[in-house]
């Protein structure tokens, strides 16, 4: 998942689109406030972060990343605008990865983030996830159950490839929603009793290995 604060809307939905169809995940905030509500849900692979924004500017947004343990590690690029030599500059010194400068081009954009995310090995961690019998290849957007192939809806694997990056680990109804469905969402938390439940039949005898929380939420038990 990628994070893009941008507070010109229609600059951040053209961002958001691009990394849509160009294979990435992403979403998009007008502030510092809408950002940090975010990263109480998800933490992302990489921010796209804007400098100029309402009230908390960039600057200071990517200062407390960088002060916290929690949100240290994710790579940030900055965006400058043209010619903003010392923007530029004070970014990098507080730790962001890249930048990019104003007005850019989206493609440009795309192979930043790709440079980026080769240079930290973020994406190459996530490419092949295996939890016992069941494979998760997040390149190919395939799933193997005990070596059988499984076709997966795109939530159905959002959902799975969730759990199988974060193993053990309880998730709420609520947060699946946040997380998988975010701004899509205007239903129910019934749909990810729905959807968990097509999900562990889909995958057979590894549909086991998503196991309900009584009175919490999911998880994916550790099977190694």
């Amino acid at each position: 998942m990628i994070f893009c604060v941008e507070d010109d809307s229609a600059i951040r939905d053209l961002m958001i689109y691009t990394l849509n169809t160009t294979g990435f995940e992403a979403a998009g905030f007008e502030d510092g406030i809408a950002f940090w509500e975010a990263m109480k849900q998800q933490e992302p692979e990489l921010v796209l972060l804007d400098i100029m924004l309402p009230g908390e500017d960039g600057i200071s947004i990517l200062k407390k990343m960088r002060s916290r343990a929690e949100f240290r590690n994710i790579p940030v690029i900055m965006a400058t605008a043209k010619g903003t030599e010392y923007d530029k500059v004070t970014g990098l010194d507080m730790g962001a990865d890249d930048y990019l400068a104003k007005p850019f081009g989206m493609m440009e954009m795309v192979a930043r983030i790709k440079a980026v995310l080769r240079r930290t090995g973020k994406k190459e961690d996530l490419k092949v996830l295996r939890i016992g019998s069941l494979e998760l290849n997040t390149d190919e957007h395939s799933v193997f159950a005990d070596g059988e192939s499984v076709n997966l809806t795109l939530k159905e694997f959002d959902l799975l490839n969730l759990f199988m990056n974060h193993p053990g680990r309880v998730f709420t109804r609520e947060q699946l929603l946040a997380q998988v469905w975010a701004a899509d969402f205007t239903g129910e938390t019934r749909t990810v009793d729905v959807h968990i439940g097509t999900l562990r039949m889909k995958l057979g005898n590894c549909g086991e290995y998503l196991e309900t929380v009584r009175g919490v939420g999911y998880r994916m038990a550790g099977k190694g």
